[in-house]
């Protein structure tokens, strides 16, 4: 099937979007994005993007902390998603990568005074990690980026060299997945996942305080464990050691989904398998992504 991308103000071909090899975003991850997914839904025979205007609300703070000036407002960006993934009617999951970027083909290290662009493409994308059994994971021996280094409220290319460091180190050692500890030895989040843990019943996650990204699917979770499970979350430090002695745990985020956990540095989550309260939010995750429950159809942006 033939694919199109939003390039230089025009939708192409994706194979004819091309960047020049000294563009600015290029040479320095000078450049924000978002991951955004779109659902097919087999019984209404339509496809469904899950939150589409929060990701650009999200991406246009982004651009002001990266000093970018959008050429689109925020209802240009949701139409020039909708009409990129027209041109090619998928039936199945779709991820969407928008990418607002430093243009100007420059050598040197700066924001101001570069010329800026926006991008968009979608491929087809499944489970990002293992869905169907709890996942492997350890605490990485890299730490996690600060809000004073690299702002993690912002979705900054460059900053996920951190990301893949850690990943990277977990599937070499035989693991999943890692959990990132902040400079002072707190938990913050898996590599591109924020993290939830399950204690007596109630959910515990770090505070977007802590050096995490501001996740659209951590706040779809936090929604709906309390509105549609009556399960309360509360946010605060964690530490490392209580990660061996919860309940429960699982990651969420766009890619992510939700991904329950069964071992952290080989000690058993829980039973070792998918806990009960992770396999409820799981499945009513995916009921409301693929907008079969009505309450939340806002959510959902029909292609």
């Amino acid at each position: 099937m033939k694919r199109y991308a939003f390039f230089k103000g025009e939708i192409i071909p994706m194979q004819d979007a091309k960047l020049s090899i000294t563009t600015h975003a290029f040479l320095y991850g000078t450049a924000c994005f978002e991951g955004i997914r779109s659902y097919w839904n087999e019984e209404d025979g339509k496809m469904y993007i899950f939150k589409l205007r929060e990701h650009y609300q999200r991406m246009l703070n982004s651009c002001k902390i990266l000093k970018i000036k959008p050429k689109y407002t925020l209802d240009e960006l949701c139409q020039i998603t909708v009409d990129v993934l027209k041109k090619t009617p998928d039936q199945q999951d779709i991820y969407i990568r928008p990418i607002f970027y430093k243009s100007s083909e420059f050598v040197g290290v700066k924001l101001d005074g570069l010329e800026d662009d926006f991008l968009l493409f979608s491929v087809p994308f499944g489970a990002y990690l293992d869905l169907t059994k709890g996942l492997k994971v350890r605490v990485s021996s890299w730490r996690h980026i600060e809000d004073n280094m690299i702002p993690m409220r912002a979705k900054i290319n460059g900053a996920y060299v951190n990301a893949a460091l850690a990943k990277s180190e977990a599937l070499v050692d035989g693991y999943d997945e890692s959990i990132f500890l902040d400079s002072a030895g707190h938990v913050c989040e898996g590599s591109a996942e924020n993290l939830f843990l399950v204690r007596n019943g109630k959910l515990y996650t770090p505070p977007t305080t802590g050096d995490i990204l501001e996740g659209i699917t951590r706040e779809t979770i936090i929604e709906l464990a309390r509105e549609e499970l009556g399960i309360e979350t509360i946010e605060r430090e964690i530490d490392r050691t209580e990660l061996y002695i919860v309940d429960e745990a699982f990651f969420v985020g766009t890619g992510a989904q939700v991904s329950p956990i069964a071992e952290i540095d080989h000690r058993s989550v829980g039973t070792g398998k998918i806990g009960p309260i992770s396999a409820r939010i799981q499945k009513l995750y995916f009921n409301v992504v693929k907008n079969k429950i009505k309450t939340y159809s806002h959510w959902c942006t029909s292609v």
